[in-house]
Order: C-alpha cells, then sequence, then structure tokens
C-alpha cells in the first residue's frame, strides 16, 4: 500500500455498521451512512511500557500495550437511524424516539474516508462504542450557523483477533466495496 500522500486534506463518507457477537464470533451489519461528518480526531490509548529494574539497570522491558483509539467524532447531525441501531432509542406508537436509561448502546463498527493531496485512504475501525452525544444548540441570530453534534468514541480490539483499525487505498482490491461490507482481514499462509 502506497498511497502517495504528503497531507490530509479532508474526511468524508463516515459509516457505521451494527455489530452483533454470537458465541464469540463478530458479525458486521451493512454499513449505514453518517452524513455530514466534520471532523474525527481519535487519540491513541494504551502504548505505555512497563521497565522492571534490577541490578541497577532495565532488567526487562514488557511489551508495550494496544488499547486502541478514544475520540470525537462530529456531525452536522447525529441521525436517527444511529440513535435507533446504536444508542437503542426507540420509536413509541406516536412516534417519539425515546431515548431509555436501561437501554443497552450497540457496538458497530466505524467506516470513514480521509482525502489526501493525492489519493483517498478509507478506514475501519473495527470495534467501537460511544457514548450519548450532549443536548445543546444556540438561538438564531442575522445569520445562521449550523450546530454540530458530537459522539464520543472508543475503539477496542476486535475479539480475539485483536484487529483495532485496518485502512486501504485505491489499490486495495476492496476498494470499491469498502462502504458495502466491513472489510475483515485475510491473510495467505
Amino acid at each position: 500500500m502506497a498511497d502517495g500522500n504528503k497531507v490530509k486534506l479532508g474526511l468524508k463518507s463516515c459509516y457505521y455498521s451494527k455489530i452483533t457477537v454470537t458465541g464469540g464470533v463478530i458479525s458486521y451489519a451493512t454499513p449505514v451512512a453518517l452524513p455530514g461528518a466534520v471532523s474525527l480526531s481519535l487519540d491513541a490509548q494504551g502504548g505505555d511500557v512497563e521497565n522492571f529494574y534490577a541490578d541497577d539497570i532495565i532488567y526487562w522491558a514488557g511489551a508495550a500495550t494496544n488499547g486502541g483509539y478514544q475520540g470525537d467524532l462530529e456531525l452536522a447531525y447525529i441521525p436517527d437511524t444511529f440513535r435507533k441501531d446504536i444508542l437503542g432509542d426507540t420509536v413509541d406508537t406516536a412516534g417519539l424516539l425515546v431515548e431509555n436509561a436501561n437501554a443497552v448502546p450497540n457496538p458497530f463498527a466505524l467506516l470513514f474516508e480521509f482525502t489526501g493531496d493525492k489519493n483517498q485512504t478509507r478506514h475501519v475501525m473495527y470495534y467501537c462504542t460511544c457514548q450519548r452525544p450532549a443536548v445543546a444548540s444556540n438561538t438564531k441570530t442575522e445569520t445562521a450557523t449550523p450546530i454540530t453534534e458530537t459522539i464520543n468514541i472508543t475503539a477496542t480490539p476486535a475479539g480475539s483477533a485483536g484487529y483495532v483499525k485496518a485502512k486501504a487505498d485505491s489499490t486495495a482490491t476492496n476498494w470499491n466495496s469498502w462502504f458495502t461490507t466491513v472489510q475483515v482481514p485475510a491473510y495467505s499462509s
């Protein structure tokens, strides 16, 4: 994979894929669009090396851990489909979208694309969870300025396979199907 980019210039094509876990096996639903991506910032978690000192030296250095990523996805507006599929909101008989304190959020894969100076790069975070977004808005003034919504996301390793994320450029064989199905790693022996 050689995308040839020197810089990242944009974010687009965000999708989520609801995860189902049956008998420890993860399966992914067909990805659903999250339109209006404004920004994505996920910081690496883990990575600390534990040093053990003996004989006045570092006698043993533990392996760094990969705890995934944590951060924010800012959208123009969080769609009701995401609220129902992932946050566990329900619709009552009168059509009210209801947030229930007893709802258990569903894990999901997050797919997105970065635009570079030469090429696009598509990404997937394999196992994400999120917190409920804040409720906020402002009054409209002389100008109508959109108010965005932010989801706090934690991306951790997916099951025993340990996949955290993957990326591909347009040379990948699965480029055209990237947003129609979650691309799970396949290795030849």
